[in-house]
């Protein structure tokens, strides 16, 4: 299968980008390079990319699909939270910008042996990086039910989590649960009929929650974040799309208190925190996609981009 992923918003983060001929750019989330090539594009000889991506086969497409530009393009196959490591280990202390594309990926999606969708029947996997241990189908079928709560109402914000985990735990008491549609038929059992017939799929957010959990995709962010602002040089900008309001209420919170110089409680007379501001909101509202761009691909229409830029 051809990697395919559809750039989000692909104008927007490249007039956000500001883009120096000569700077330093991180693409943390590369995937089929879409937004990387734009990036190559405006770099000159003096430039660098630096793309990571946690999977292997998105480290090997981009490759590939960004040979023969003149900047210098390195890759790195690992998660964006090991971003500050990565680039002190190479001598880098700042850099001129970055964008992370958050979630998952088309191609990930529609490869149905990577069991990351519910439309496909194929074994419970849901791993960005094959050669970790963890995956959906250890989750489960090991997890107890207490932690399976945990994530259906934190990751995937399910309403009827307990009836779900329930009909889980006694399903596995009989049999693993080894395949996407196993579970699918779980989750559909554990709904009211009424929601059933709402249309769409009712397992979208319990898939949604195990993948987080497998991917450690929110703590990734949660740690990460903190690194790429520090790491930004005076003027550069910062770019993120989210796919769901739990990635993007960690976005908007951190840029939030990135942009306040005091983060003490209201009820201070006066500011004892001593905090600086050292970023400047951009977008003080997300950047939306467009209606056509949502007609030409409708995975794009639950996406925001928040852009913000470092100002010491």
């Amino acid at each position: 299968m051809e990697f395919r992923h559809i750039p989000i918003m692909l104008n927007e983060v490249i007039a956000n980008l500001d883009i120096k001929p000569n700077g330093i750019y991180v693409d943390a989330t590369v995937g089929g390079a879409g937004h990387s090539r734009e990036i190559a594009k405006r770099l000159s000889k003096e430039g660098t990319l630096i793309c990571f991506d946690k999977d292997q086969k998105a480290i090997e497409v981009s490759k590939q699909r960004l040979s023969g530009f003149e900047c210098k393009v390195i890759f790195v196959n690992c998660d964006f939270c090991e971003i500050k490591s990565f680039l002190k280990e190479q001598n880098i202390e700042h850099v001129d910008g970055i964008l992370a594309d958050l979630g998952v990926s088309s191609y990930q999606i529609d490869e149905a042996e990577r069991g990351f969708s519910y439309m496909h029947d194929a074994r419970l996997d849901m791993r960005m990086d094959r050669t970790q241990k963890l995956s959906a189908w250890e989750i489960v079928n090991k997890y107890s039910e207490k932690d399976l709560l945990r994530i259906l109402y934190d990751y995937g914000e399910e309403s009827f989590a307990k009836s779900i985990v329930k009909n889980i735990i006694s399903s596995r008491e009989n049999s693993p649960i080894n395949t996407t549609q196993e579970l699918v038929k779980i989750v559909e059992k554990s709904l009211p009929k009424a929601v059933l017939h709402k249309g769409g799929s009712v397992a979208k957010k319990t898939f949604q929650a195990l993948r987080i959990e497998v991917n450690g995709e929110l703590d990734s962010l949660k740690s990460g974040l903190g690194d790429m602002i520090s790491l930004l040089s005076k003027g550069g900008r910062i770019c993120i799309i989210t796919f769901h309001s739990l990635e993007d209420r960690i976005v908007k919170n951190c840029f939030a208190e990135h942009s306040t110089n005091c983060i003490c409680p209201k009820e201070l007379p006066i500011c004892v925190c001593g905090h600086k501001a050292d970023l400047r909101l951009i977008t003080k509202k997300p950047v939306l996609p467009s209606d056509e761009e949502i007609k030409i691909n409708s995975r794009s229409a639950s996406s925001k981009l928040r852009v913000a830029e470092k100002i010491v």
